[in-house]
């Protein structure tokens, strides 16, 4: 998964644990502060990802904005089924329509031109004082959502189908059936092991 892909690795949080369960990237605010920090990079207009320690309210926040995402990458694979984690339990659309949109507004936006000598001119998120951290991270989270949900990739996302996976891909290749190899190897000892279960 690209790391400039925030959106999609802000759904992907929520994972097989590889014991037949779901684990959760951020149950904790010392799991959230580790994400941010290894996203440094594509954050780096939001935050300082590096000095960004999460606390209480801000795993709350980021963690309602992923329900609001994975709900909406729901109804993006439709007719394909959701992921398994969220199935039974996903957001009504509009609620998570208008929960990612709050989020987007947490913070506002301007471009800043930056130009270094001898350099060429780079766009960059102006940090407005007054805002938190958190609010940097959840809009830029959502932000980049809205972009994702708009956007052409929207068409190429799935919900793998291995057995016991819960997370969502985007299909970059025409044979890509999973969204890692160890979930397409899971799938077909599956698919083994019903063939022979139904011959005996």
């Amino acid at each position: 998964m690209a790391a400039d892909r925030l959106a999609l690795a802000l759904a992907v949080t929520i994972r097989h644990d590889g014991n037949g369960g779901v684990a959760d990237d951020l149950a904790a605010p010392e799991g959230l502060t580790a994400w941010v920090r290894e996203l440094a990079e594509p954050l780096r207009d939001a935050l300082d990802a590096e000095d960004f320690s999460a606390d209480a309210a801000a795993l709350d926040a980021v963690r309602e904005l992923r329900a609001a995402v994975r709900a909406l990458f729901a109804r993006a694979v439709r007719p394909g089924p959701p992921s398994s984690a969220d199935a039974h339990r996903l957001l009504p659309e509009d609620q998570a329509m208008a929960r990612l949109n709050a989020a987007a507004a947490r913070a506002p936006g301007a471009p800043r031109l930056e130009w270094p000598e001898g350099g060429a001119p780079v766009v960059r998120a102006a940090r407005p004082p007054g805002f938190t951290d958190a609010d940097r991270l959840v809009a830029a989270l959502a932000r980049d959502a809205i972009g994702f949900l708009a956007g052409p990739e929207r068409e190429r996302l799935r919900a793998c189908p291995a057995p016991r996976c819960v997370r969502y891909f985007v299909k970059d290749h025409p044979r890509q059936e999973w969204c890692k190899p160890s979930c397409g190897n899971r799938a077909r000892v599956a698919r083994h092991h019903r063939r022979h279960r139904t011959e005996s």
